[in-house]
């Protein structure tokens, strides 16, 4: 679980439940806690002395979203280098869940078993039951087989320094790194615009920002398309909006699911919008 109460919340044993414990000072307009915070929230990699002054900078900062999601997506964009088509895909794969973990499939899991009940309270007892169901499997399933085949159809055509022809193997590395990055921007989205389905992580997100924070976010995100190599602007492009529609689309169908917004739903947004992402970049390089 990814949600619920302060002893379910994410990662409780790296950084704490920062909507229990009482802040001692303002910390909401310092980046450098708030990018702790989000690294602590949005991957693995440890960050030594951190304390809830990162979690609640974070909780005010969505920026910073799409700025871990370019660090996770330029690490993982290397493994389309490799020589091989199945190992390229391969690395891809433990770099993403080496470097984010599995809280955010967690999310996806929670929601998939909650959307196969029947009705709304039924739905929210399902998201406090940390037993994995059929349709959380069935989510965690299909969204993993449309990572993979994504990043296998990357690599078909621009694994090995092939590069759509530029001799440079960057087309590959750069769709990875818009897909992640649009990801971010997706869970951010969702985070702005959403409203709190109960008490948790998601109403300590969505209560501590609103729609003029997603200025911010464009802004970060934008970067991921200059020097776009030849041609492949319009799959850049693709790739990074695909996550902030799918957050717009789980945004309208979680409020009549779940009654809003919860940190199950905010960790799907992310699973679900890089594997869609991979191949709207695909298939747009393809046809353009």
């Amino acid at each position: 679980m990814i949600d619920g109460d302060a002893n379910a919340d994410v990662d409780t044993d790296r950084a704490g439940d920062p909507s229990s414990v009482p802040s001692t000072r303002p910390t909401g307009h310092n980046p450098i806690h708030a990018l702790r915070g989000a690294v602590t929230f949005l991957t693995r990699i440890p960050i030594p002395g951190g304390s809830v002054h990162d979690w609640r900078a974070f909780a005010r900062a969505p920026w910073t979203f799409p700025v871990v999601g370019a660090l996770i997506g330029a690490v993982a964009g290397l493994a389309f280098l490799a020589p091989s088509l199945w190992t390229a895909a391969a690395l891809y794969l433990v770099a993403i869940y080496l470097l984010g973990g599995v809280t955010h499939a967690d999310g996806l899991a929670d929601l998939g078993d909650a959307v196969a009940a029947h009705d709304p309270e039924r739905r929210r007892e399902v998201l406090k039951d940390t037993t994995l169901g059929v349709g959380g499997a069935l989510a965690l399933g299909v969204t993993l087989i449309v990572t993979v085949l994504g990043a296998l159809a990357l690599g078909t055509g621009f694994v090995g320094g092939g590069g759509a022809g530029d001799g440079t193997g960057t087309v590959a590395f750069r769709i990875v790194l818009a897909a992640e990055v649009g990801a971010k921007a997706g869970m951010a989205t969702i985070v702005c615009l959403g409203s709190p389905a109960h008490d948790g992580l998601g109403s300590t997100l969505t209560s501590a920002v609103g729609p003029l924070s997603l200025l911010p976010v464009g802004l970060l995100s934008a970067p991921v398309l200059l020097a776009a190599p030849a041609g492949a602007f319009p799959a850049l492009l693709a790739a990074l909006l695909t996550g902030p529609l799918v957050a717009l689309v789980l945004l309208v169908r979680v409020r009549p699911w779940l009654g809003g917004v919860s940190g199950d739903v905010i960790g799907a947004t992310n699973e679900l919008g890089r594997a869609v992402a991979l191949h709207a970049g695909v298939v747009v390089w393809a046809i353009v």
